[in-house]
């Protein structure tokens, strides 16, 4: 079981990320603002990362088929 001062400092970490989430938004959060490496929770950690490949899996289809769709656009026969 953690120390009392271990409890305390995950809750002052989990505040932050919380504070960071409402400021600066869910997604430049974890994508740009910080990897919040002091949040020692393997279980968060995994998440995050799947998070951030699914974001630019997400982000690579959407700019693949805008592509696609302006090309076809603009060789309209």
């Amino acid at each position: 079981m953690k120390e009392l001062h271990e409890l305390e400092e995950d809750l002052d970490n989990l505040t932050y990320l919380k504070s960071k989430i409402k400021n600066e938004g869910f997604h430049y959060c974890f994508k740009h603002y910080s990897s919040f490496e002091e949040i020692q929770d393997p279980e968060f950690h995994k998440l995050r990362k799947k998070y951030l490949k699914v974001a630019d899996q997400l982000e690579n289809l959407i700019n693949l088929k805008y592509d696609q769709l302006l090309n076809t656009i603009e060789n309209y026969d």
